[in-house]
């Protein structure tokens, strides 16, 4: 007798850790620049350079790249520019990791403070965090059924299961040139840009992934004109791609996430000679994660006339993806200037991150909190400090519906900003409007026993004696024909045509007639 088994790739966390760095550093301004008046923005992001796992650690190298923007007292132009990179490398300790496991690494800028220490040199200080994670996919060995020349008789169960497909990392490169409206001047210098994902929209199709969207640009230049005139712009690079993926399918419920990985721009002259194109280089990086939905007939239990059968039982662990929506918090609140900051002329740019503090499962759902990082970049009514800043956080609840979920579901949340709007109330206040996506998979655990193997044995004769060769039976509360059969050496197909049965179903209280099956040989 031979048990037929079949694998369920399963995709477990094996251990995960945190680190929270703080980088710091002083940088001179150099040569080529001018003095620094006043600090008007910052901008960060980290760059990992290498993840390497071993026995019970992980290292990571990386840098803090960061950009400011500045006023000076320069007649000729006032606001420039300043870049620079803090190095750090981490050794994290793991207990259960080993040197061939795969790290993923995610960080979150969580403080970017920069100050001046006086005209020549500035301060950066930062605090960075950095989540490590190791996942494991793993086969789960599941008996389906049973073969042999025996007489056994089996039963099966079906569970609703999610495996998964595929889990791999890849990148996608953007490279295209956007020309500058005709009525902007031509560039002279790129001061401060900023890139972001949007419209985004990927699909699972046979082999490969697709992919469309927009990159919106917002660059800060100053002109070719004499005064070297600052100048603003809001561009979108439309994108589409196909991105190869063996073994996906259509079928498949896909968990992608996307970001952009690095951005390079570059002023080139156009056709005629005039520095009115922009060379656009953009690299998405991609965390592909893809699961297939299946109703799995498992080998619930198994027992033979002929033989006395002892199935070996274990607990194996499933996960069954019971939820897959957006929900959406509407965020609003009013933002208002400190005393000593320049009034509000004109609003160049607003950009918004989500950050999720808390989730927690309520009944039908999952509670979320968090905050919503808002940067303002606009054009003051003080001609010596043409530009300005402001920094905002508000607070946002909401309760994610999930009816189906349970305290020990698992849960994975990425928050999103859709929807930005900053309104100018007057020369002091702003009015914020956004929109939160919050893009969610539930996961329900499932333990079911099942069966590794079968001790196939001789029938114990003197117990089979004990049995009457027909047996006059009141079915029971929790009877079913199944254990029936089982206890009496016979077969459900056998009691159904003694008694004339159409269907499995009895019910408490019913009389049934049980004549023994088993081979003369073994009574």
């Amino acid at each position: 007798m031979e048990l037929i088994k079949k694998n369920i790739h399963m995709n477990k966390l094996k251990c995960k850790s945190s680190v929270q760095l703080t980088l710091d550093d002083d940088f001179n301004v150099p040569d080529v620049k001018p003095d620094i008046d006043k600090i008007v923005k910052e901008q960060g992001e980290i760059k990992i350079n290498e993840v390497k796992a071993m026995n019970g650690k992980v290292l990571v190298k990386g840098s803090l790249h960061f950009h400011i923007l500045y006023i000076s007292d320069d007649r000729n132009i006032s606001i420039h520019n300043m870049v620079g990179e803090i190095p750090f490398e981490e050794v994290i300790n793991m207990d259960d990791i080993n040197q061939d496991d795969n790290v993923s690494v995610k960080w979150e800028l969580e403080d970017l403070t920069t100050s001046l220490i006086n005209s020549r040199k500035i301060s950066v200080r930062s605090i960075v965090s950095l989540n490590f994670c190791v996942e494991d996919i793993y086969d789960e060995e599941t008996a389906v059924s049973v073969d042999g020349e025996e007489e056994v008789e089996s039963k099966n169960k079906i569970i609703d299961i999610t495996q998964i497909a595929i889990n791999k990392k890849d990148t996608h490169r953007i490279k295209d040139e956007i020309t500058i409206p005709s009525n902007k001047p031509n560039m002279f210098e790129i001061l401060y840009s900023e890139a972001r994902l949007e419209n985004m929209d990927h699909r699972i199709l046979d082999n490969k992934i697709s992919l469309k969207g927009e990159v919106a640009f917002f660059i800060l230049y100053s002109s070719e004109e004499e005064d070297h005139q600052i100048q603003y712009l809001d561009l979108e690079l439309p994108f589409s791609g196909v991105i190869d993926c063996s073994g996906a399918s259509e079928d498949m419920v896909d968990d992608i996430d996307i970001s952009i990985l690095s951005k390079d721009l570059e002023i080139k002259p156009d056709s005629d000679g005039e520095e009115r194109v922009i060379d656009v280089e953009v690299v998405l990086d991609l965390d592909i994660k893809a699961y297939e939905e299946e109703q799995l007939e498992i080998l619930s239990d198994v027992y033979s006339t002929q033989k006395e059968l002892t199935p070996t039982v274990r607990d194996a662990f499933y996960e069954n993806l019971v939820v897959k929506n957006n929900s959406k918090a509407r965020v609003s609140d009013r933002i208002k200037l400190d005393n000593n900051q320049a009034r509000i002329l004109q609003i160049c740019h607003s950009s918004a991150t989500a950050k999720i503090d808390e989730m927690e499962y309520v009944q039908n759902g999952i509670a979320v909190d968090g905050v919503l990082y808002i940067q303002m970049l606009y054009i003051t009514d003080d001609d010596n400090k043409p530009l300005g800043s402001l920094k905002g956080v508000i607070p946002f609840s909401q309760t994610i519906e999930a009816k189906e979920i349970n305290e020990n579901s698992i849960y994975n949340i990425k928050p999103s900003v859709e929807q930005l709007s900053v309104i100018m109330l007057d020369s002091e206040e702003v009015e914020v409007k956004a929109s939160v996506n919050l893009n969610t998979l539930v996961f329900d655990k499932i333990k079911e026993p099942i069966i590794t193997d079968v001790v196939v044995a001789d029938i114990d004769v003197d117990k089979l004696q004990e049995i009457p060769s027909i047996v006059g039976y009141i079915v029971k509360p929790g009877d079913s024909l199944w254990n029936i059969a089982k206890k009496y050496y016979t077969t459900v197909d056998n009691i159904k045509e003694v008694n004339e049965l159409e269907h499995d179903t009895i019910k408490t209280g019913d009389k049934i007639l049980i004549i023994k099956k088993v081979d003369i040989a073994f009574s």
